[in-house]
């Protein structure tokens, strides 16, 4: 393994739960931003396989929702449609970047409401053992 193979390997290994997810997002992100450049140079085997690769992060992340969760429905359902949507712009006569952006769109959305949650959490734990430390 190369230098930079292994720091890479280093980091994933020492992020948190939550810091993970993110870059779970930002990775969905990155394969829809990919698609859109595939598809305006025409090279669909690259935006398949873009569309392909987020289809399976978006079932990755509906995968590992905990159901004991109130929200982890409305979840489920918003990466069920997503997943919908992504097989619908695949199938399509007509490809269109702009369905490709709305789907990035909502990811995007998601990613910041659990970023903004996350550091929301993080904050409050911080504060509590303050105070438990008094």
């Amino acid at each position: 393994m190369n230098g930079y193979s292994q720091y890479k390997e280093k980091s994933i290994y020492s992020m948190s739960g939550p810091e993970l997810l993110l870059l779970v997002y930002d990775e969905a992100i990155k394969r829809l931003t990919r698609a859109e450049i595939s598809l305006e140079d025409k090279n669909y085997k690259d935006f398949e396989d873009c569309l392909n690769r987020t289809t399976k992060i978006v079932r990755y992340l509906e995968d590992i929702l905990d159901m004991q969760q109130p929200i982890a429905w409305d979840l489920k359902r918003i990466y069920d449609y997503l997943v919908y949507d992504l097989s619908r712009v695949r199938a399509g006569r007509e490809r269109q970047k702009s369905e490709i952006g709305r789907i990035r769109h909502i990811l995007s959305e998601l990613r910041e409401a659990f970023n903004g949650a996350s550091k929301k959490v993080s904050d409050n734990h911080i504060v509590m053992e303050k105070e438990i430390r008094g």
